[in-house]
């Protein structure tokens, strides 16, 4: 049986090796992982998003493929397309999504109908062709980034796809400490072997593991009056919606668990505000403060 707590403190190990700084970071991506959930990274580019999900699909023995996201992406880029052999028979060429790990970078740059078919894979975890239904890979999670400005031919990634997210994780600038220790891990790469620290079966363990933590009422009630906080705020047009309560369930039982704990605390609720409430509310160009200074104000606020 494989110890949570002790494999992602050797999957943060080995990334460590590549990757400076970015704890809170690598920690919501193993949360997403464990939670059998997806992420969107939203940074501007060059830090280090594409290099976090190759990495730690090298610590899991994990299966990684990544697709670039283009004006002229179509949903067979994707998901996989059906064809006629030299036989005459019908044949399906699988997509990248069969994976365990896969990257879409840059998602808000694809055309909409290619999100919207992205999205519905990501959902379902299957795949529909030729009037049959295939099951993508199990373990499989889906990293997708955006940037956070308009620039280039990027929108903003629609809210009700966005939800289908179980956390938004913010990919910020290097500190200076951070940058210059990026440079010295850079200069001795060639010299760096990830280990292995964990398998696709140990993956399917722990997140069936962290179904069987438990969760106190003082915190499911916590979660519900933070969740309904969000639809009462002055500066918000739109809160967050139901999926937010069991996103909240699904990621605070997931670092629960890697943590070492068999309950879930307010404290993990509250680390996990921002990644799980910011992509899901639609806040008032007026409001000033913007979308993390409400989250940070409602945590503040509620008792």
């Amino acid at each position: 049986m494989v110890d949570a707590h002790e494999a992602y403190q050797k999957v943060l190990a080995e990334m460590k090796k590549h990757i400076a700084g970015k704890s809170d970071t690598i920690e919501l991506m193993f949360i997403t992982v464990v939670a059998n959930g997806h992420a969107l990274l939203e940074g501007v580019p060059g830090v280090a998003k594409t290099t976090m999900c190759k990495t730690m699909a090298d610590t899991m023995q994990a299966e990684f493929k990544r697709i670039q996201g283009t004006p002229d992406l179509v949903p067979t880029d994707i998901i996989g397309y059906t064809y006629v052999d030299d036989q005459n028979e019908v044949q399906f060429k699988k997509g990248p999504v069969f994976t365990n790990i896969l990257l879409v970078d840059e998602l808000n740059r694809a055309p909409p109908k290619t999100m919207s078919a992205f999205l519905e894979t990501l959902e379902e975890r299957m795949v529909t062709a030729g009037g049959t239904d295939m099951q993508l890979p199990r373990p499989f999670t889906a990293f997708a980034t955006q940037n956070p400005l308009r620039i280039e031919g990027t929108e903003q990634l629609p809210k009700v796809l966005a939800d289908r997210f179980i956390v938004k994780i913010d990919v910020d600038y290097p500190n200076m400490e951070e940058e210059e220790e990026m440079m010295r891990l850079k200069e001795r790469e060639e010299q760096v072997v990830i280990q292995k620290i964990i398998s696709t079966p140990d993956i399917l363990e722990m997140q069936e593991k962290a179904k069987t933590i438990t969760m106190p009422n003082e915190v499911t009630s916590y979660i519900a009056r933070v969740v309904n906080a969000t639809r009462k705020d002055i500066h918000i047009v739109m809160g967050a919606s139901p999926r937010a309560d069991l996103a909240f369930m699904r990621a605070a039982k997931a670092r629960a668990l890697i943590q070492g704990r068999q309950s879930v605390t307010i404290d993990d609720i509250k680390f996990l505000a921002r990644p799980v409430l910011s992509h899901r509310m639609a806040v008032r160009s007026t409001g000033g403060i913007g979308v993390h200074g409400i989250i940070d104000g409602i945590i503040a606020t509620l008792k």
